[in-house]
């Protein structure tokens, strides 16, 4: 064996040994070097020089000493560590810009929401906006010491992962944009669908992290779902799976957007819930004091979800639904009558065996949560690429 093949083995073998040591201090630590060893089954001498680059990296640091066992000196723990690696999460939605920086601990260090009305500006005009708003975070971040490693967006309508290209979103009136091309940040960018990362932003920082199979419904002007199926996001043969606002629930219903009538989105979206309230906060005020006319919005709207929800439950046979985006803060008003009409159509079939409704830990900034996270998921099983682009910078 030639030694440029033994040397890119070498590579190759070290960069799969620095995943799996990193994933453990992950998902376990902090722990010392010899725990590291017994865990991964590496030998303590690859694990000293391994953590001892991670370190260098400032992907972990050394906290205080632990004892493995009964005999011995005690080791000197490494945990995750925060104040180095960061990463940008993004949203275009469909009246906001919105942005936070996330670090490698997956706490956020800066949140940004900023209202607009995206519907009306071309997608250039947003995305310039956005870019504005991803560099000044960014900036913010090298301020408090971070180096932001990557981004992701969010996006309320079907992507092209590959390509970054936004094929439909009706909401947005937005047609075959080149999102990639046309946002200016400072640190690469990929981009997927805000149903998607809302889940993952569920299933990283909010409920998900104890649940098992579980259907996210992200509720904003536009409706959308992410499916979580053993801790893994199913995005569909195509990636388009979680289009849950089409859904008809009235056959020859209200035109939509998409093209069709009778979607799910206009007769439950926030436009329709906003119908009996100027903003969601006078909605809330309302509702707490008891107003027909925004109890029954939700009532409506709950009953209409419930429908949509029963065939998905039937599709999936989730173990749990959340509800986020403006279902959560609604949810004390929205979860009865959506438990009710599920409960009516499931049980004859399903028994007893009716999911778990909830409302989201993360409410609306799921999508931009699970932005960041999915870029820190990214450094934590590929820390070598991570290390390289450092040393190269």
């Amino acid at each position: 064996m030639s030694s440029t093949h033994k040397a890119v083995r070498h590579d190759v073998m070290r960069a799969g040994n620095l995943a799996v040591v990193l994933g453990e201090i992950d998902r376990s630590g902090p722990l010392s070097r010899a725990a590291l060893a017994e865990r991964t089954g590496l030998t303590k001498t690859t694990v000293s020089k391994l953590v001892g680059d991670l370190i260098d990296g400032g992907m972990v640091v050394e906290t205080g000493a632990v004892r493995d066992g009964e005999r011995g000196r005690p080791g000197v723990a490494v945990r995750i560590h925060g104040g180095r690696v960061a990463a940008l999460g993004l949203e275009v939605n469909i009246d906001y810009l919105a942005g936070c920086v996330v670090d490698l601990t997956r706490t956020v260090r800066l949140r940004r929401r900023l209202p607009a009305d995206n519907r009306t500006a071309p997608p250039a005009e947003v995305l310039t906006r956005l870019g504005e708003l991803g560099t000044a975070l960014v900036r913010e971040a090298a301020a408090l010491g971070l180096a932001v490693t990557g981004a992701q967006l969010a996006i309320p309508g079907p992507i092209d992962p590959a390509s970054a290209v936004v094929h439909h979103a009706p909401n947005l009136g937005w047609r075959d944009v080149p999102v990639a091309d046309l946002l200016d940040v400072p640190v690469p960018v990929r981009v997927d669908n805000e149903a998607n990362l809302a889940a993952l932003g569920e299933l990283w920082f909010g409920a998900g992290t104890a649940l098992g199979d579980f259907l996210h419904v992200s509720g904003e002007i536009g409706i959308g779902a992410g499916v979580v199926v053993g801790g893994r996001l199913f995005r569909g043969a195509h990636g388009f799976a979680g289009e849950f606002g089409h859904v008809v629930v009235v056959p020859d219903g209200v035109p939509c957007h998409c093209g069709g009538r009778g979607c799910l989105e206009r007769y439950a979206g926030q436009d329709v819930l906003l119908g009996a309230a100027p903003d969601l906060a006078t909605l809330l005020d309302r509702l707490a004091t008891g107003d027909p006319a925004a109890t029954a919005a939700c009532r409506s709207a709950g009953e209409a979800l419930g429908v949509a929800l029963t065939s998905a439950v039937h599709l999936l046979d989730p173990d749990t639904i959340v509800l986020g985006g403006v279902f959560a803060p609604l949810f004390a008003w929205l979860s009865k009558p959506v438990a009710d009409a599920m409960a009516s159509r499931l049980r004859r079939m399903r028994g007893t065996a009716v999911p778990n409704l909830i409302a989201s830990q993360v409410g609306p900034d799921a999508a931009t949560l699970g932005a960041a996270g999915s870029v820190i998921m990214r450094v934590i099983a590929d820390p070598a690429a991570f290390l390289a682009e450092t040393l190269s910078a």
